[in-house]
C-alpha cells in the first residue's frame, strides 16, 4: 500500500452499486486524479469505468473497452469553467511498463482525469497518490453472482473526497 494511504472495504450489491460507486467517485474526480482498477475478468473494472465515463460525459456517450486500442480518450469536457479531459486506459495487452510512454500516459496522469485497468502492468509508472480500487468477486455467495467487494487504497489526500461521495451515495465504507 502507499504510504499515506488508508485502506477501505466496500461490499456492493450487483452492477447498479458498482456504477453507483463509480459515479460518486466522477462527482469528486478532478485533472490529475488516477483510479487505478485491479481484478480478475468480470469483476467490474469496465463496469466501473464505463459509469464514471458516462457519469461526466453523459448517459449516451459510448464508452467502448480499450483492450485493443489500449487508451479511449473523452472530452475535452467543461466543467464549472475548466476544461478537462479523461483518458481511459487497459494494459492487459501491455508489452513492457515503458510503453506507458508511448501511449502518453505519464503526460496524462498530470492533466486528465485517468482509469486504468490492469494497473500492475504500469511498474514504476503508477502515481503514487493514485486511488487504488481493487475488485473482486463477494467471498459470500448467499450475496450472489453480482456481488462485489471492492478495497480501496486511499492517499490521505483523497480520503476526505472519497469518504464523503461513498457517504452520500449511500455506501457502507469502512476503513481497515
Amino acid at each position: 500500500m502507499t504510504a499515506g494511504a488508508a485502506e477501505a472495504r466496500l461490499e456492493l450489491n450487483g452492477q447498479s452499486a458498482t456504477e453507483g460507486l463509480a459515479r460518486a467517485c466522477a462527482g469528486f474526480a478532478v485533472p490529475g486524479g488516477v483510479f487505478l482498477l485491479s481484478g480478475g475478468l468480470g469483476a467490474g473494472k469496465s463496469t466501473f469505468a464505463r459509469a464514471f465515463v458516462r457519469a461526466l460525459m453523459g448517459a449516451d456517450e459510448e464508452v467502448p473497452s480499450p483492450t485493443f486500442t489500449l487508451v479511449q480518450q473523452y472530452g475535452p469536457l467543461d466543467r464549472d469553467g475548466a476544461e478537462l479531459e479523461v483518458w481511459h486506459a487497459d494494459l492487459y495487452r501491455l508489452g513492457d511498463p515503458d510503453e506507458v510512454l508511448e501511449l502518453g500516459l505519464d503526460e496524462a496522469f498530470g492533466t486528465a482525469i485517468c482509469l486504468v485497468e490492469w494497473p500492475d502492468r504500469l511498474g514504476s509508472f503508477a502515481p503514487k497518490d493514485a486511488i487504488e480500487l481493487i475488485f473482486d468477486f463477494a467471498a459470500d455467495k448467499a450475496a450472489g453472482p453480482e456481488a462485489r467487494r471492492v478495497t480501496a487504497r486511499v492517499p490521505d489526500t483523497w480520503r476526505a473526497a472519497f469518504s464523503s461521495a461513498c457517504e452520500e451515495a449511500g455506501m457502507g465504507l469502512t476503513w481497515t
